[in-house]
């Protein structure tokens, strides 16, 4: 007899859907598996018959061919094991034909029975909505991934015996045997609003001009260079960003939980993932790790940031030529990988937070604790290129805290991770009414057309800008990066124009990294 059943697969964060075609016919007794498949997808064919049998089916001695299709996509990962059971024991008359009708199947069986949760849930039911399937037997433990797509039966399983008895079953009783999962997507947000965040940048006595520049950055998706001795607070500041960023929409949230399902790290029974993502990765990561790739490609870190923040501490010690692979997923917001197997891409629109001691020794410029010499402190920021540094809007120094900021707290000096959010949502407002009917989203992304357009300048702004021009030797690059800022400040303000203040405070976000890499030393 023959039987279909409709599984799916993914190739990077795209999914597609597989037939897993399945004929037992009289003949030799064997198992045979074709259709351009991995080792692990092969394996399944042992699994699945040890699988069956333990669960007290008894398969006839007879020739069981197997094909999956497209053909040419090549079959990986074990998702493919479920829907193998269920199609020998459709085709050895087990089930009927017509309990698998509009049915997707997808998940991994131990060699007891058990299913166990897979990876790349969420894309695959969420294609299986799109080709008009309206159920999906799953995993248990990746149920509440899968109903997080809306108008789709999720039926979680944890057991071949649960998924026989369910598609024995008459329809009309399948709910009552095991009920559909659902997620109340609303609930999950609010829940996650309601949740107090650990960290605050209430935390944080002293360093206002950071906190500032932080506050500049999260307003605009700029991203942002803290250089500094130890112990003067980078790596706090850099923790607390997430804590003013607007929340995550649905959308983005479902972007961020397809690379997450892809890669295997969704979390135990979590449905979505609704903060946004900050992965700080050690510096001795491997560049596959850190850009995506592999034997079988998966996302890097880059991706896993996306949506979020990509933290970059003690950046010089990261290898020169890893630090550059970034320059591309920066400008394009996107990582290609090509494999002789096919071209991933995977999606990488993060903000970059760079932290670093701006010597090996980290207390240059102070000459009474810093023993480094001229050559070594260039070789070490020289670690950081030059088409880096030029992507990367502000660049901020953490100076050694002053005993006062400790001893004392102010109020104004001391604003709330809350206080903070509210004027970055009130700025990421103005550019959301200000960008309408365009591409763009944050003022980081304005092209040089885009700026003429959106920061027009006043004759006092005009010639101030033009006096900086000329006495800081900006490129072009520059310039336009000082207007993207002074319009991501002017909205923090809530000002239509730009003023000369808000040229200024721009300005002062590029000579840090003019004290440091843009002059010779002495």
């Amino acid at each position: 007899m023959y039987s279909s059943i409709t599984s799916g697969g993914v190739r990077g964060i795209i999914s597609y859907l597989m037939q897993i075609e399945v004929d037992v016919s009289s003949g030799l007794p064997g198992f045979n598996m074709v259709g351009f498949m991995s080792g692990d997808v092969r394996e399944s064919g042992d699994r699945v018959k040890v699988a069956l049998k333990n669960a007290g089916i008894k398969i006839p001695a007879s020739k069981i061919t197997v094909n999956l299709s497209p053909a040419d996509i090549k079959k990986e990962g074990v998702v493919v094991d479920l829907p193998l059971a269920v199609g020998i024991l459709e085709a050895i008359g087990e089930i009927k034909p017509e309990s698998t009708s509009e049915t997707v199947v997808i998940g991994e069986v131990g060699l007891d029975g058990e299913i166990k949760e897979v990876k790349g849930v969420l894309p695959i039911v969420t294609k299986a909505k799109e080709s008009g399937y309206k159920t999906v037997i799953l995993p248990k433990e990746n149920a509440r991934e899968g109903a997080v797509v809306s108008d789709m039966k999720i039926v979680g399983v944890s057991s071949l015996q649960e998924v026989i008895m369910y598609l024995s079953s008459d329809s009309n009783e399948r709910d009552e045997l095991i009920e559909p999962t659902k997620v109340d997507l609303s609930k999950l947000f609010s829940e996650d609003e309601e949740e107090k965040e650990t960290v605050d940048f209430a935390d944080i006595n002293g360093q206002s001009a950071v906190k500032r520049a932080a506050m500049v950055a999260a307003a605009g998706f700029h991203h942002i260079l803290i250089v500094g001795p130890p112990g003067s607070g980078k790596s706090m500041v850099a923790k607390r960003i997430p804590t003013i960023l607007p929340r995550l929409s649905l959308e983005e949230s479902i972007e961020v939980s397809t690379i997450y399902s892809v890669a295997g790290m969704m979390g135990d029974n979590k449905a979505l993932i609704t903060k946004r993502p900050f992965v700080s990765p050690h510096h001795l990561i491997t560049e596959a790790s850190l850009v995506g790739g592999g034997t079988i490609p998966r996302p890097g870190a880059i991706s896993l940031a996306h949506r979020g923040i990509l933290f970059l501490d003690e950046m010089p010690e990261f290898p020169r030529t890893k630090l550059d692979m970034l320059r591309q997923p920066i400008e394009d917001r996107n990582v290609h990988i090509v494999r002789n197997r096919g071209t991933f891409t995977y999606p990488s629109d993060f903000q970059l937070v760079g932290a670093l001691n701006p010597c090996p020794c980290g207390y240059y410029p102070d000459r009474n604790k810093c023993k480094c010499t001229s050559n070594e402190i260039r070789r070490y920021l020289g670690r950081i290129s030059g088409p880096i540094l030029d992507r990367i809007d502000i660049c901020i120094e953490a100076p050694k805290v002053d005993i006062s900021d400790l001893s004392g707290r102010s109020e104004k000096c001391n604003e709330s991770s809350e206080i903070m959010r509210k004027r970055v949502l009130s700025a990421r407002k103005i550019q959301e009414e200000r960008f309408k009917g365009t591409d763009l989203r944050y003022n980081s992304e304005m092209t040089p057309s885009d700026i003429r357009k959106y920061c027009v300048l006043g004759m006092k702004e005009k010639a101030f800008l033009e006096r900086v021009f000329c006495s800081m030797d900006l490129s072009a690059r520059a310039y336009h990066k000082v207007l993207r800022l002074a319009r991501t400040i002017a909205d923090l303000d809530g000002s239509e124009m730009i003023k000369e203040i808000h040229l200024m405070e721009a300005v002062s976000y590029r000579m840090t990294d003019g004290k440091y890499w843009r002059q010779e030393e002495n």
